[in-house]
């Protein structure tokens, strides 16, 4: 069942989605060469702990993990794009850095993701951090009363698609509301014209996420968790909590 939400429900998304938006702000702000990838973490825990926000990542353990999760961002530097666990790694000049955050406030749900050079950057990681931020502004644009589910996950694999960069289905986006992933899988691809009738309250997390290479073949690396390319292309991810209104979508995620 996918659930609508009220104006005031939606609001209150908003109040979570701004505290996601400035946890991530605020680690893209600190992110430097010799900071360590569980330091940043600690900068992210700050901002929610200020806002009295409860992360949705810290303790989480879906089907395919090994263990909970250990921090309350997602860390995934160069070739890794989803999921990567805050460790004592030392970010290096060159790097691509992924960030995911959700956090909840009065039991409300906020969840988005940005990519972004680490000192001195590499031409193709900008390029794939545009592409894939192209393609989430082309999924939020399709969200619209009327439209259909299928229509998100076409825009989303159109720029993918016509860019060459590698794509995989097996993860991307989600309803969210009271949980972080609630009904529908909103996948990162398909046919326009499929699935249910979007409608004024539908609330989805859209994430598209892409490697540089053609390849759409991942690893899960022995921590049960970080997901990186099988070819060792890098990649990037981005992602935003939108809500469905009359007058179209409007992202809940900006600081």
């Amino acid at each position: 069942m996918v659930e609508l939400k009220t104006p005031a429900e939606i609001e209150a998304m908003r109040a979570a989605g701004r505290v996601v938006g400035s946890a991530l702000a605020a680690v893209k702000k600190e992110a430097a060469v010799g900071v360590s990838l569980r330091e940043l973490d600690e900068v992210a825990r700050e901002v929610l702990r200020a806002a009295g926000a409860v992360s949705l990542f810290e303790g989480y353990q879906p089907g395919f993990a090994t263990s909970p999760f250990s921090g309350v961002i997602c860390t995934s530097v160069n070739d890794a794009v989803l999921h990567g666990l805050p460790s004592d790694l030392k970010l290096a000049d060159g790097d691509l850095l992924n960030v995911d955050c959700g956090a909840s406030v009065d039991g409300w749900c906020g969840d988005a993701a940005t990519s972004f050079c680490v000192g001195t950057p590499r031409p193709q990681d900008l390029r794939i951090i545009e592409i894939t931020e192209r393609a989430l502004a082309a999924g939020i644009a399709a969200a619209v009363p009327g439209s259909r589910l299928g229509d998100i996950g076409a825009a989303i694999g159109r720029i993918g698609k016509e860019a060459g960069v590698g794509t995989n289905l097996d993860f991307g986006g989600h309803g969210i509301g009271r949980c972080m992933h609630e009904e529908p899988h909103v996948p990162n691809g398909g046919r326009p014209g499929r699935g249910f009738k979007l409608q004024v309250g539908h609330t989805f997390a859209i994430e598209p996420w892409f490697w540089s290479g053609p390849g759409s073949t991942y690893l899960i690396d022995p921590d049960g968790w970080t997901l990186r390319s099988a070819d060792g292309t890098r990649g990037a991810h981005a992602e935003h909590t939108i809500a469905i209104t009359p007058t179209g979508p409007e992202i809940l995620t900006h600081p």
